[in-house]
């Protein structure tokens, strides 16, 4: 490696774009091979989607971890990376990444720049918000009685409330709310769930223990309220029949909009808002630029928690090796080696 100058010692080796449990990962597998890092997030908070969008969602296939809820997950991966220093730059948003010499500089919304050798974008889905259901005067309830995310659980015990949607979230969020609220309805437009097949078979359950109510083949048609309070909501089937609803809440669960905004404009092979990687050192078109989780694609890629950490380990190895050509690492087990001084 290059002798490095005073200015250059206070560069850290990787970048990381994106705070989400992969990028925090991500601090840990570069600190266990000595590379120093700094985090940036457009959020105010560590932890992405688990944080913004469903803190108390419980995950279930983190290793180790028969369930746990997200901001927990958040708060241990924060606590493991913690011994390597990580650099937090929060509520910043990378505009542009330009290579001058051997750095990486990256400017951000301020135009502030900060340098850095390499660079791991673990930006998740990029800048996301939620799908909206094409319903008259929606915006009125939204805050009130409808609702995106569930922050906390406890604010919708003892409720009547309609999740819709068939995916993960809905199917999770029906299990977790169904043992504290006070009616639970679940519409979807198709018989079949695209959710975990454990998940599907505990809701099958709890519908024949009557905790439950489905309603599928419907879809939502309207809300009635007042004030912002919502009283009920009318579904409909394909055929034009139409039921009402006592509802109190409604999460509708459609998924996010994604956009990936400024890294669009960064030069890198994108497919479906993905950006293209190289599977075994998640490298991208862009020598020096690497990206994991999410916003990762490559043929066969599951979109899985787990998946986003070996990437994350993938990405720190390649690094490595590329700042230190001339260095063997002898891989070693975490048990053996420990932790670095």
């Amino acid at each position: 490696m290059q002798n490095r100058s005073p200015a250059e010692d206070k560069v850290k080796d990787v970048a990381i774009i994106g705070a989400g449990p992969v990028g925090l990962f991500g601090v840990f597998e570069c600190g266990m091979l000595g590379l120093s890092t700094c985090v940036i997030d457009s959020l105010e908070e560590l932890g992405g989607q688990c944080t913004a969008l469903y803190p108390e969602k419980p995950i279930y296939d983190i290793p180790a971890y028969p369930h746990i809820l997200a901001h927990d997950l958040i708060e241990k991966l924060e606590a493991q990376a913690a011994p390597f220093d990580p650099e937090y730059h929060l509520n910043t948003q990378i505009v542009s990444i330009i290579k001058q010499g051997s750095l990486w500089h990256l400017k951000n919304q301020n135009g502030h720049i900060i340098k850095t050798r390499f660079i791991i974008i673990a930006a998740g889905a990029g800048a996301f918000g939620p799908n909206r259901p094409p319903l008259k005067d929606l915006s009125s309830y939204e805050g009130k009685s409808v609702f995106y995310m569930v922050r906390k659980k406890s604010d919708f015990a003892g409720k009547d409330i309609v999740i819709a949607g068939g995916g993960d979230s809905a199917v999770d969020w029906a299990l977790a709310l169904a043992p504290i609220a006070k009616s639970l309805t679940l519409v979807h437009r198709r018989e079949k769930f695209r959710a975990a097949p454990e998940s599907v078979s505990q809701l099958h359950n709890l519908i024949n223990e009557g905790k439950i109510r489905l309603m599928t083949p419907y879809q939502l048609e309207s809300l009635q309220g007042e004030n912002g309070q919502l009283q009920s909501i009318t579904v409909r089937t394909m055929q034009d029949e139409h039921v009402q609803l006592k509802a109190e809440i409604l999460l509708p669960f459609y998924g996010l909009s994604m956009d990936l905004g400024a890294i669009k404009e960064w030069g890198l092979q994108i497919e479906n808002n993905h950006i293209v990687t190289e599977p075994t050192n998640a490298r991208t078109n862009i020598q020096g630029v690497y990206a994991i989780g999410d916003i990762a694609a490559y043929q066969n890629k599951k979109k899985l928690i787990l998946t986003g950490f070996s990437e994350a380990a993938f990405a720190a190895y390649d690094i490595h090796k590329e700042l230190h050509p001339d260095q063997a690492l002898h891989f070693e087990y975490s048990t053996t080696k420990g932790l670095p001084d």
